[in-house]
């Protein structure tokens, strides 16, 4: 879920806005980069933003009266890893908070830290694992998509217990009640999205394959890195 307007206690909303403005920061300037050296990549680019905001704007019931949602951010952090990705997804919620209502601006550094920086970081750490491991390609974009978008739920029952702790059991006891809550309906969500994310990437691979090859996803060869701890020859070298 995206945290609601006005939800968090003012010191843990600023906080969060602090925690999360160096790397929004980082990823601007890695952003500004990226369409400097390679305006091509603009059209890719859009897409991944857009792809966040759809799918992070479909808002799912939930129970006792909270709502889950995918996260989309998956993509943009594989294609163009996860600095890039943190100022897509707080472009994305800007958005969302000013016209759909959906967050907050209060809220908007809690929601960027667990949507925009942790869930891709955690995606996109998953995958390179996988890679490297020889995993293929489109396994290793459904994980990356799966934990980017359970991740980032994981880290909002962590911010929302930390407000608001249990009066018995603390912040474990929030923890455990909230992350519970979200399980619900996330875990199926997060499945959902990991299908969705490969369907996605198989249609670039078939439209934009020389810009996933620039951008490491796949071989020169067309293929993707999963097979270079098997192939020989001399295929280029991935990210």
């Amino acid at each position: 879920m995206h945290i609601a307007e006005g939800f968090l206690p003012p010191a843990h909303a600023i906080a969060w806005g602090v925690a999360s403005a160096p790397f929004v920061v980082h990823g601007v300037r890695a952003l500004t980069r990226e369409v400097r050296e390679h305006p091509e990549s603009t059209l890719l680019l859009g897409a991944s933003g857009a792809f966040t905001f759809v799918l992070s704007a479909l808002k799912l019931p939930s129970v006792t009266g909270s709502c889950s949602h995918p996260t989309g951010t998956g993509l943009g952090a594989i294609l163009f890893r996860p600095p890039i990705m943190a100022v897509l997804g707080t472009i994305t919620l800007l958005f969302q908070a000013l016209l759909l209502a959906h967050g907050g601006l209060t809220t908007l550094g809690a929601n960027v830290f667990s949507m925009a920086i942790v869930g891709p970081w955690a995606g996109y750490g998953v995958y390179r694992l996988l890679r490297r491991f020889g995993v293929p390609l489109m396994v290793t974009v459904f994980f990356g998509a799966f934990f980017a978008d359970l991740v980032t739920y994981c880290v909002t029952s962590v911010q929302l217990a930390l407000a608001f702790p249990d009066p018995s059991s603390g912040f474990l006891g929030a923890l455990g009640k909230f992350g519970s809550i979200f399980a619900v309906t996330q875990i199926p969500l997060a499945v959902s999205e990991g299908l969705l994310t490969v369907l996605v990437m198989r249609l670039l691979v078939q439209s934009s394959k020389g810009e996933l090859t620039r951008l490491g996803v796949l071989l020169t060869g067309g293929q993707s890195r999963a097979g270079a701890g098997t192939e020989t020859g001399n295929k280029a070298v991935a990210r």
